[in-house]
């Protein structure tokens, strides 16, 4: 979703690859530490790159950053996505969900939610990237409704976009109970119940 600046040479292969190393590095420490107790220096560490090379994808870490939500965002949106294209979409989906909340006990939340509460408030173009990616999130939820909607699967009145936004909210507070209480049960509860209730047999 980030564009990258237009007068900046294009990348060789060699470069993507160490880029994305960077940007999968980082995103893992964020993920585990916080934004604010992550520096630069930690991720040229765990990237294993050089100064110079870290230095010359991301001279600071806002840039760092915001690759971060792109990367969270689009590798959350393309895991939905595969789910949600299957003959059993939805079902898919929900099965895919709860098993990384149990795998995971939603140990720092989810990856893109968890960067919104440190970043929304202090940061307005980490917050425009995080809105970006929400939806997406939910525009992708939305594609694999539809095919329910026309089967006549959905209560009367109900819009796919609209339950969309549902099961992600539905999905966001489950995954932040489930995160304090160290247990998948909160997460399991709200996305069955929520299926249960929209989604006729």
């Amino acid at each position: 979703m980030v564009n990258e600046t237009s007068d900046r040479p294009k990348l060789t292969v060699k470069g993507a690859r160490t880029r994305a190393r960077i940007v999968e590095a980082a995103a893992n420490l964020i993920h585990e530490r916080g934004v604010a107790t992550t520096t630069l220096e930690d991720v040229k560490v765990a990237a294993d790159v050089s100064g110079s090379q870290m230095y010359h994808y991301f001279p600071d870490k806002n840039e760092l950053v915001q690759a971060v939500i792109d990367y969270q965002a689009d590798a959350i949106v393309s895991r939905n996505r595969r789910a949600l294209s299957n003959a059993n979409g939805v079902e898919t989906w929900q099965k895919m969900v709860i098993a990384a909340a149990k795998r995971t006990k939603a140990k720092g939340g989810c990856a893109l939610g968890s960067l919104a509460g440190q970043l929304a408030e202090s940061d307005p173009d980490a917050r425009e990237l995080i809105a970006a990616g929400f939806d997406q999130w939910a525009g992708a939820i939305a594609d694999g409704l539809r095919s329910l909607h026309a089967e006549g699967r959905l209560p009367d009145g109900i819009d796919p976009d609209d339950l969309a936004v549902t099961l992600l909210a539905t999905l966001e507070g489950g995954l932040l109970l489930s995160q304090v209480q160290q247990r998948s049960r909160p997460f399991e509860t709200a996305i069955n119940t929520l299926l249960a209730l929209a989604i006729r047999k």
